[in-house]
């Protein structure tokens, strides 16, 4: 907030120029900021030049300044990173892909929960790794990152498979493939998931992680807004959550509402980085269960968790003020 706060303004140091309709202007720069970051393009290298030095005596004041490690002026071929994504065009084509650091962050994580998995049993691998992939596929699912994930799901299948091996070194490979490999996911046409044949649990694959392109923000548009509600609601309809169909049918039916105390089921707004979505997903599992039906012609609901043990306290019901006292 407080960088919102000292940062405001900066569109207008820059010289972006809006159209009516709230597209920017084809001879105008381009600002993308989050908190602190931020990127100009510009249309040549001396308008970025021009623009990073009226930059920096517009921060002055403010007692800011450029981090010069972090700052770079290079062209669309040369690529930039930004907020864990590579921004490049290949062959006249601009795409955004996650970054090569990403991708090295996240293999030497899955490397390590592997790693430091040994000794224990099937359970206890699928819990502690399905919430990393499914956040790390849910942040990086808006741009080009199929072929990532798949390279990924390769990845993590020789890390499990030597997992198995030393926790069964004595077993022939063909035991080992038997145990804890086959169609463990009955909508996927895949034997080579990691599974439980005890409880049906199976690992997730970054692959399965459906690619959704981002939608643009529209100019001036703030979920602080109270004039914008259906707006960013419709934004959220269109972008479905990274759950199973299921919940997703009964979320819909619901209207994201519990069906004991009427309360949200999830929070507002979305997370905003990789770790943020595997901490949403880990809440969204714990904190929301699936209601079996109570006679033949009911449905499954989805609740709260606490709710189903009568632990909730009744949510407080607030009223609009008509006015200021």
């Amino acid at each position: 907030m407080l960088l919102n706060i000292a940062l405001h303004g900066i569109e207008t140091a820059v010289g972006v120029r809006y159209l009516p309709t709230g597209w920017v202007r084809a001879d105008s720069p381009v600002l993308i900021r989050y908190a602190d970051d931020f990127v100009v393009h510009c249309h040549t290298r001396q308008d970025a030049i021009e623009i990073k030095a009226r930059l920096a005596s517009w921060l002055a004041p403010r007692g800011l300044a450029f981090n010069e490690d972090k700052t770079r002026v290079v062209t669309l071929d040369e690529g930039f990173d930004f907020l864990g994504f590579n921004v490049r065009r290949y062959r006249h084509k601009p795409l955004i892909k996650p970054s090569k650091a990403a991708v090295r962050r996240i293999r030497e994580r899955l490397r390590q929960e592997v790693w430091s998995l040994r000794g224990t049993n099937a359970p206890a691998v699928i819990k502690r790794l399905n919430p990393i992939i499914r956040g790390w596929a849910a942040y990086y699912r808006t741009q080009v990152s199929a072929r990532i994930f798949s390279a990924l799901d390769n990845y993590l299948w020789r890390l499990i498979y030597k997992w198995a091996v030393i926790s069964h070194s004595n077993r022939p490979k063909r035991w080992l493939i038997a145990r804890y490999f086959g169609r463990f996911n009955k909508a996927r046409q895949d034997r080579w998931v990691f599974g439980d044949r005890t409880s049906g649990a199976y690992l997730h694959k970054f692959a399965w992680t459906n690619i959704i392109r981002h939608q643009i923000v529209k100019h001036g548009a703030s979920t602080d807004d109270p004039d914008l509600t259906e707006y960013w609601a419709r934004r959220r309809r269109r972008t479905p959550l990274p759950i199973n169909q299921t919940t997703r049918r009964l979320l819909a039916a619901q209207d994201g509402r519990c069906a004991i105390c009427n309360d949200t089921l999830y929070a507002e707004g979305q997370p905003a980085s990789a770790h943020e979505w595997e901490q949403w997903l880990h809440n969204a599992r714990t904190r929301i269960t699936v209601q079996a039906p109570s006679t033949p012609e009911a449905d499954y609901r989805l609740i709260h968790t606490d709710c189903h043990h009568g632990s909730r306290p009744a949510p407080l019901h607030t009223q609009t003020p008509q006015g200021l006292a």
